[in-house]
């Protein structure tokens, strides 16, 4: 750790600490006083209690009821790659566990009981970025009063800590544990590389398992979506110096590291310090002597590192020691003024409390996974095993929409992975004969290598995702207007998109248009069919795009882009005035998650231009579909309908789908999305984003586009709605507060002032 790191960490108590100073009281009041900002469970939710997490988007650590218990966590891109398995986020050692035993039971092994864990609540606060876990501990007629605090630093990324304060009701020797728990391997373990989809249900049900819905807090689909593991190379620990070490290596992948530094409180009677090293853990055991009715404070202090973002153990321990000499409270003092910086940019709902804290835990969640000056993406669930940690394309058309004008510089790692990934995206294209880039449906976020499993290796089809590449870099040239950074980084992501639709496309003579066969639509039961909408009308939108990106950055655009751009076909079913889902030629009847995919031609990344009355009939015939031939509607599909709905100018209607959103895909205590109501497949980040979507670009009709931030719809509001702020809006350079409340007339008026510097 150079002279840099170590100023660093000095001062960062002290920075964290002035910044408070600077906000003021009123501040720290507001954090208290707003109850938007505060998730709480109590003992009613032993039973259902599904997992959030805390995290700085360089690694996680889901919570647990106690908040002592062993608890796994996922560091960004650090990937498993066992043989014949896909990539898959190896579950980092354990950091946050401490166990107490007052001398009847250790606490971690007590069952979970209302007259055991007595007052009990447990509160993530969103604003703070903390998990405070309080209750009384009543057990073989001894009594503790337990409170617990941890938090994952977002000014600190190296550093997380866990703080267990004790107040036993009685005098007596008692016994703590600090361990860092190292994992086995998952079991079973499947070829997830090589099975096909009946091979994968078959594996799984003789495995004892199965795929089927199940009731919360199980997960529906940890038989396919496990963690992968890290190997200990070598570990060890001090007694005497309070502190523990390893360094690991992810399966077939990347180094990493981990230390821990303990901290006593004063005045403590210890009796005893051990370095106990088992195969599945090495742990400081403590013993010592209490008094009734004092409190005695013992602090975890956790540093990580990875390949490529830090050290080994010996530069990691470093950082837990200084972490320790800082003290916990400066720590924490130094991590919430960084969120809190971070609040300055939010939405802000006056009129409906449910929504606005609905708003607030997304909003969490997006930045808790975000980073700054990196090229990872953000996984379509988060720093969590779902759906192996991989990047599709609800990183460009989703999460990063949804951050890129309240935090542009959280979201420009979304493109830069792109662009930082092309040459295996240009061997992609190779492999399946055509020319540019082809990105996979499911990328490694690491390696952006194809890692889709070969169960699903028809989604191969869905191509879309190599135009929802192309717009997200457009767009952030759009809202930042960094036109350097364009002809380094956007603009070679676009050309070379723009090549791979060139070669995609076939040309109808016939009928002189150009065509896209052998797709998969977004609604992904329809596989190998020919024109989806959504699939042509992104293909032509890459394409406009790639020929502004040539005349910004001074280069030649190729003449078949804008050929095929004025030639693209585009479905449409003229007796009915609306779209189609994809060429006539197909039966439209199958059963599925979304019934159709019509509503994403609305959605604000493509806003295919359509007149009022077709825009009304595709919506209509959405919603009729979605009752005749949809089934557990998937989240992503069903955030888009208030979308829609705002577009075409219908308030209150926008409102009812803003809350639907809210009615079972939201799992308490913590507000986890998932992917359906009755599908327990937690952690959807993108569904997050769309709800934060419906805010930025649904209800207040704004879009990036060339002429600006441009009002292409009319606001709307639900009726019972005071107002919404979208509060610190980042567009090229400058800062906004946008308002939308009813006008004197009842309608609903958009006003924005600019923030002075």
């Amino acid at each position: 750790m150079g002279p840099a790191m170590k100023d660093r960490f000095r001062r960062a108590g002290l920075a964290g600490l002035l910044l408070l100073a600077i906000a003021g009281p009123a501040a720290a009041q507001d954090a208290g006083s707003d109850p938007s900002f505060v998730l709480t469970g109590s003992s009613a939710d032993f039973d259902s209690y599904f997992p959030g997490y805390l995290a700085n988007g360089y690694f996680s650590n889901m919570t647990s009821p106690r908040g002592t218990e062993p608890a796994m966590g996922y560091m960004v891109a650090f990937m498993d790659y066992a043989k014949d398995d896909i990539a898959r986020p190896a579950a980092i050692p354990g950091w946050s566990e401490i166990d107490y035993n007052p001398g009847g039971g250790w606490l971690n092994a007590t069952r979970l009981g209302k007259e055991i864990f007595i007052d009990y609540a447990q509160t993530l606060d969103l604003r703070d970025a903390t998990l405070a876990t309080r209750y009384r501990f009543v057990y073989a007629n001894k009594s503790t009063d337990v409170k617990v605090t941890t938090f994952v630093s977002q000014d600190a990324h190296h550093l997380a800590a866990t703080r267990l304060s004790i107040t036993p009701q009685f005098d007596g020797s008692v016994q703590l544990t600090f361990p860092i728990r190292l994992w086995s391997e998952h079991a079973p373990r499947f070829p997830i590389g090589k099975l096909s989809g009946d091979q994968m249900i078959e594996s799984v049900i003789a495995s004892g398992q199965n795929l089927n819905n199940k009731p919360v807090p199980t997960p529906d689909r940890a038989a396919v979506w496990y963690h992968g593991v890290t190997r200990i190379v070598a570990n060890d620990g001090d007694a005497k110096d309070l502190t523990l070490w390893l360094d690991g290596r992810a399966e077939q992948g990347l180094d990493m590291a981990e230390a821990i530094a303990v901290s006593l409180p004063a005045g403590l009677k210890v009796e005893d310090v051990k370095l106990e090293k088992t195969p599945f853990r090495i742990s400081l055991n403590v013993t010592a002597r209490v008094q009734k009715g004092r409190t005695y404070a013992f602090t975890k202090y956790a540093a990580l590192s990875r390949q490529g973002w830090g050290g080994d153990a010996k530069t990691t321990l470093a950082l837990a020691k200084q972490a320790r000499a800082t003290g916990f409270d400066q720590l924490l003092a130094a991590h919430k003024a960084a969120w809190h910086e971070l609040w300055k940019s939010d939405i802000v709902v006056d009129g409906d409390p449910a929504v606005q804290k609905a708003v607030h835990s997304d909003l969490y969640y997006l930045l808790a996974n975000s980073t700054t000056g990196t090229a990872w993406p953000m996984g379509a669930c988060a720093l969590t095993p779902g759906y192996a940690g991989h990047a599709f394309w609800d990183s460009d058309s989703w999460v990063f929409p949804a951050l890129l004008l309240l935090h542009p510089e959280r979201a420009k790692p979304i493109v830069m992975f792109r662009h930082r990934t092309m040459q295996p995206a240009r061997e992609r294209a190779r492999q399946y004969g055509v020319s540019g880039t082809m990105y996979p449906w499911e990328a490694d976020p690491e390696t952006g290598k194809d890692y889709t499993p070969h169960f699903a290796y028809d989604v191969y089809r869905e191509i879309h995702v190599n135009a929802d590449v192309a717009i997200a870099q457009w767009q952030y040239y759009q809202a930042t207007g960094d036109e350097a950074w364009l002809k380094q980084y956007g603009w070679p992501v676009i050309r070379e998109v723009a090549g791979f639709w060139v070669s995609r496309v076939t040309y109808d003579k016939a009928h002189d248009r150009y065509e896209i066969h052998h797709v998969t639509s977004p609604d992904e039961a329809y596989n190998d069919v020919p024109n989806d909408s959504f699939t042509n009308a992104a293909a032509s939108k890459a394409l406009r795009i790639a020929q502004e990106a040539a005349k910004q950055v001074g280069e030649a655009a190729d003449p078949k882009w804008g050929e095929i751009v004025a030639k693209m076909y585009i479905p449409f079913d003229e007796a009915n005035q609306r779209h189609l889902d994809f060429d006539a030629s197909v039966p439209h009847d199958k059963i599925t998650w979304m019934g159709s995919s019509l509503i994403w031609l609305m959605y604000p990344n493509l806003d295919l231009p359509m007149t009022p009355q077709i825009r009304r009939n595709n919506f209509d015939f959405q919603l009729h579909e979605l009752k005749v031939h949809g089934d557990d509607p998937n989240e992503m599909m069903m955030v888009m309908l208030a979308v829609g709905a705002a577009e075409l100018g219908d308030g209150k209607t926008a409102g009812e789908w803003i809350h639907r959103n809210l009615a079972g895909f939201l799992k308490p205590p913590f507000n986890v999305r998932t992917e359906t109501v009755a599908n327990n497949a937690g952690y959807i980040l993108s569904t997050s984003a769309g709800f934060v979507q419906s805010f930025v670009y649904g209800l207040s009709g704004l879009r990036i586009d060339d002429n600006g931030l441009s009002e292409a719809y009319a606001p709307v509001l639900p009726p019972a709605w005071k107002s919404l702020k979208l509060q610190g809006v980042h567009y090229r350079g400058k800062q906004y507060d946008i308002r939308i409340e009813h006008g004197a007339d009842g309608k609903a008026k958009l006003t924005r002032t600019e923030r002075a510097n």
